[in-house]
């Protein structure tokens, strides 16, 4: 699949260099920042979970406190921690003593920084080892009963209550998905909390919590069993509470997370110091737990125009790739995001539409591409939208795509029910067999209309990179140069919950992530591009 679009190599290169720059002034920046998040992530991974008598998530009643009282700077396991060793407590004890205010963190007797250090280190090795053992599970799994072929099927349920959900994802699996996706009720990336337990009421989707999580691993895993092959699970570790929601997604043995750098800045308005620093620290948990990301760049497309905005999705895939590779991601895990999004009375738009895939294809060669579905110009007639759901089914079989999620006919008018997807399935299936090896038969002609699209848009992605170089990153996006939305750098929610570390922070399970995972020291580059300019 390499090479057919005869790509100038030096224009992959230049594009590829400024997103590494880009992306490395941005981890020297965060690399001295936290947020209540990643310290909430920190606590679950401790062992912390449960509520307060007013349902206020445990790990949200410390980082609260020591955050209110100025000395969540220093990493809130250090105070957890040295009050387990000061009590002889664990840290779930420790949690609850001090929701019930019988324990006060920052009143525990000071201990050597050396003792609190290798408990921290034996707690975040066994944290780590459980995330382990749960991706040897899936791999297990895999290798046993196997699974679908790439282009995976992806479906979503959305009922808002999960016993239901279950019903339909089964009923999808036993149709031929591969990944299930259970949509999250709106707004929850809006919430700087988890929700508690089993769940069954939502909006417009089903509130991800750790609970609702281990009820659908089981029942994919029950209908794995049935169908002959493994169902993967997919959720959403996006919002105020990325991190986190990527921690529980590693402890239940989930297998495919949104999880976008830029994709709450720009969508849900949420503060871009606070948003990257999340994606940094939630990445490198994914990567350890083998969790494929999705990013978002199919979004874009949404507010903008999907012909003269292709450039910026492609420089997004180039930011979110170098940003996962410093978080320790490996390109087989990186399911960058695009969409069939153009304008079906388009002329010659399928053309445009192979060209952006395989442009894709060949500039992230390993990565399990996620292609989404047209939705913009959906209308609601349903046989005009069934043919177009079946040209994007044969752009990604000709194309190679990674992760296919699935148009319903419906679309633009209700929550799929469950036909629409039988019949989205069937269509998929029919298409991705019968063109199976379309794309090693097929080559595009030289000096072609597919390649010179594919030829243009890469430059002017190089372009836009150089730009965002030499204006900053955060000026970048409150100019709107991605998906025409501006962003302020101060603005947006969140950021409260930023908080400069002090020169004692203390976060184990960083440590030992970036050891597993082969990940030097954070160092600074000389702020090459003048990224944070002012």
């Amino acid at each position: 699949m390499k090479g057919k679009l005869r790509l100038n190599q030096a224009d992959i290169d230049r594009a590829r260099e400024a997103a590494r720059v880009i992306a490395a002034d941005v981890d020297q920046y965060i690399s001295t920042r936290t947020t209540v998040a990643v310290e909430r992530t920190v606590l679950r991974l401790l062992g912390i979970d449960g509520i307060d008598h007013e349902g206020v998530p445990l790990p949200n009643v410390i980082v609260e406190q020591l955050l209110t009282e100025g000395k969540i700077s220093s990493g809130a396991a250090f105070w957890v921690i040295q009050a387990m060793l000061a009590h002889r407590l664990s840290a779930q004890e420790v949690a609850e003593k001090v929701a019930r205010g019988e324990l006060h963190l920052l009143q525990v007797p000071p201990l050597p920084h050396e003792e609190i250090q290798r408990e921290g280190e034996r707690l975040a090795r066994e944290a780590l080892d459980l995330i382990q053992a749960r991706r040897r599970e899936r791999e297990e799994w895999i290798e046993r009963i196997g699974e679908g072929r790439q282009p995976y099927l992806y479906v979503i349920v959305a009922t808002g209550d999960i016993y239901e959900d279950v019903v339909q994802a089964r009923t999808a699996a036993r149709q031929g998905a591969d990944i299930i996706a259970v949509i999250r009720s709106t707004g929850q990336s809006l919430l700087d909390y988890v929700p508690y337990g089993a769940t069954r009421e939502g909006f417009g989707g089903t509130f991800a919590t750790q609970e609702n999580f281990r009820i659908m691993r089981r029942a994919l895993d029950e209908v794995g069993e049935e169908v002959g092959r493994y169902i993967r699970l997919c959720n959403y570790c996006s919002g105020l509470c990325m991190p986190e929601i990527a921690a529980m997604g590693a402890l239940e043995r989930l297998d495919v997370m949104l999880n976008d750098a830029l994709y709450g800045i720009l969508f849900r308005d949420i503060n871009m110091q606070r948003t990257l620093i999340d994606q940094a620290f939630s990445r490198m948990i994914n990567s350890y737990a083998g969790i494929i990301i999705n990013t978002g760049e199919d979004n874009y497309l949404t507010t903008a125009d999907a012909v003269e905005a292709a450039h910026t999705v492609t420089a997004s895939q180039f930011i979110n790739e170098q940003l996962a590779l410093l978080s320790g991601l490996p390109p087989e895990q990186m399911g960058l995001g695009h969409a069939f999004e153009m304008n079906p009375d388009l002329e010659d738009g399928l053309l445009l539409e192979i060209a952006q895939a395989q442009l894709a294809r060949e500039l992230f060669p390993d990565a399990p591409l996620k292609y989404m579905p047209p939705t913009k110009h959906m209308t609601g007639n349903i046989f005009k939208g069934h043919v177009q759901d079946a040209l994007f089914n044969l752009v990604s079989i000709l194309t190679g795509q990674g992760i296919q999620l699935l148009g319903m006919m419906t679309e633009a008018m209700h929550t799929p029910h469950m036909h629409d997807r039988q019949l989205a399935l069937e269509s998929a299936q029919y298409i991705f067999n019968n063109g199976r090896r379309l794309g090693e038969e097929l080559l595009f002609r030289p000096g072609g209309r597919i390649e010179q699209r594919a030829t243009e848009v890469l430059k002017q992605a190089g372009d836009l990179l150089q730009q965002v170089c030499e204006s900053g990153l955060f000026t970048a996006l409150e100019q709107g140069v991605f998906a025409d939305v501006k962003r302020s750098r101060v603005g947006g929610k969140g950021l409260r919950g930023v908080v400069e570390k002090e020169i004692d922070y203390y976060n184990p399970l960083e440590e030992e992530l970036r050891r597993r995972l082969g990940l030097p020291e954070r160092e600074g580059n000389g702020n090459e591009c003048g990224l944070y300019q002012s």
